[in-house]
């Protein structure tokens, strides 16, 4: 038995041998006794990172309660095991989240009870390829073997997008592995990989260390020509932006395809619960920045822009409280 059912035995327990001890129930308990789970990501990821910075956060400023990040596979799994109550808060992708509030892609059928307390920074796309690889355009990935990310991750299913919309078919013109960004970086060095997409906020710290340990060993490929296929085809949550050169020391700077992230939690966490997290999201930033700078590419007025992802009603009173 393990993750939230083991969490919720261990509860009972408590609760059983403090009412034998003669305890009172002269507070109401916290939801879910007070315990939330992130759903982060790969631990190489910026998921990774500010979910712990945040669950730190909450664990200090939001009395009876005590929060931990977790890694997971990343935004489909975090959307999962959201809905069904083994986690309280998920990162995720936008166009991933899209999907689930409206049942289609990876949810197909299935609409999922999530909603948004924010939207924060976005991904770059990152595709890297070996400069050995004989890789100069998108069309030579072809043949290739390629890492779209870790199973059904966000990372996983925009590379899927992308490949598609490059005319190029996952299922049939490369050697598709789903690998981990540890495990994606791990074969990069040694060979048994021919390119790798990741999707993450700048600097990621796996793509980090890879461009780092190898000087010129890898390089970034532009990715913006494929945006007006990938919109047409998937919808307009995508957009394009210049990752800089100087983020990973590279020759140039990389026009890449974004995607925006967002916080998501369970649609029947209590609306206090909910405001109160946002307030410990903005009111905490600046320590959150120090844990990651991405964390200072979100506002108040962006983050409440969540649109087709649904604001938790707490967060949104939050949000209008200002």
């Amino acid at each position: 038995m393990t993750g939230r059912p083991l969490r919720l035995v261990a509860a009972l327990l408590l609760a059983a041998l403090v009412a034998g001890c003669g305890g009172t129930d002269a507070e109401p308990r916290a939801w879910h006794d007070g315990r939330i789970f992130l759903a982060t990501g790969n631990t190489t990821g910026v998921y990774y990172q500010l979910g712990g910075g945040y669950a730190d956060l909450i664990s200090r400023h939001l009395p009876g309660y005590e929060a931990r990040a977790e890694p997971t596979g990343a935004s489909v799994e975090n959307i999962t095991r959201l809905a069904g109550g083994d986690m309280e808060i998920a990162f995720s992708l936008a166009d991933t989240a899209a999907d689930a509030v409206s049942g289609r892609g990876g949810f197909e059928g299935q609409p999922q009870p999530v909603r948004a307390l924010a939207r924060v920074y976005s991904n770059y796309t990152h595709l890297i390829v070996r400069a050995d690889g004989k890789i100069d355009s998108f069309a030579d990935l072809r043949g290739k073997r390629i890492s779209t990310g870790s199973p059904k991750s966000g990372t996983d299913i925009i590379a899927g997008r992308l490949l598609t919309a490059g005319g190029i078919d996952p299922a049939r013109d490369i050697q598709r592995l789903n690998l981990s960004l540890p495990e994606t970086v791990q074969r990069m060095r040694a060979g048994s990989l021919d390119a790798m997409f990741f999707s993450g906020g700048l600097p990621t710290p796996g793509v980090k260390d890879l461009l780092s340990s190898a000087a010129g060993a890898f390089r970034l490929l532009p990715l913006t020509e494929l945006i007006e296929p990938l919109s047409a085809r998937f919808g307009s949550v995508y957009t394009t932006a210049i990752l800089p050169k100087d983020v990973y020391g590279t020759p140039a700077a990389i026009p890449t395809i974004t995607v925006a992230n967002v916080i998501l939690v369970a649609a029947d966490m209590p609306d206090q619960l909910a405001y109160d997290l946002t307030r410990v999201l903005f009111t905490w930033q600046g320590e959150l920045i120090r844990v990651h700078p991405e964390a200072a590419n979100f506002t108040r007025d962006s983050a409440a822009a969540t649109e087709p992802i649904p604001l938790h009603p707490g967060a949104a009173r939050w949000y209008r409280s200002g």
